[in-house]
């Protein structure tokens, strides 16, 4: 197979895979693409849903969905990725755990809990770009309700004009759930953007 036949079908293996070891992780990762890119190992030890996680994902997700929206609006809009807010936050991440008080509250009662768990690793920082990444994307029904009020002169409430956001964006969610087993479980099923992230994130935390 030649060079331009592996881009047109980069699902198919290449000779490499045929003695039993290479096999196994062929089986295990099927996509070349994504077992050089992604790690295949964890630390159970990290924690992830900590303070630094919710404060910092939900203002960077406040933050890009307030000015996606507000520069769709300008003539010459400006659109802010995901990318922008985890690139921001690594040091607004290393500063929080940094400045953050270490005291552990109701020490030795059930409901034990620290605002700085230690320093800030790469699991909170994957799920701040998750949280931004929501954010970022401009809500569709928006468009329908400034049409409604653009072209048919009519004016909607601001209940129901949230109810007809909150709507559109719960029936995402669950076609997105609907479909997980198609479009997102099989191994098969990669987005091949998906992966520059993934090696930014690599790129920060091989030198952080």
């Amino acid at each position: 197979m030649n060079s331009n036949e592996e881009i047109k079908a980069p699902l198919i293996q290449n000779s490499r895979a045929s003695n039993s070891e290479n096999s196994t992780d062929a089986e295990k990762y099927p996509i070349e693409q994504v077992a050089l890119t992604v790690p295949t190992t964890d630390d159970p030890s990290l924690p992830c849903f900590t303070f630094r996680t919710w404060i910092l994902g939900s203002l960077a997700c406040v933050v890009l969905s307030f000015l996606n929206q507000f520069f769709w609006y300008r003539k010459e809009s400006l659109s802010l990725t995901s990318i922008s807010a985890q690139i921001a936050m690594v040091p607004l991440g290393h500063l929080m755990a940094s400045t953050i008080t270490e005291r552990v509250f109701f020490k030795g009662r059930k409901f034990e809990f620290t605002l700085n768990p230690g320093p800030f690793n790469v699991k909170e920082h994957v799920l701040i770009t998750i949280f931004a990444n929501s954010g970022a994307g401009n809500v569709f029904s928006i468009y329908l309700v400034n049409a409604v009020k653009l072209f048919c002169k009519k004016e909607l409430t601001f209940m129901v004009a949230l109810v007809v956001v909150i709507t559109s964006q719960v029936m995402g969610f669950g076609w997105a759930g609907l479909f997980r087993r198609y479009l997102v479980d099989p191994a098969a099923m990669w987005w091949p953007q998906n992966l520059v992230q993934v090696s930014l994130f690599r790129l920060f935390w091989r030198y952080c």
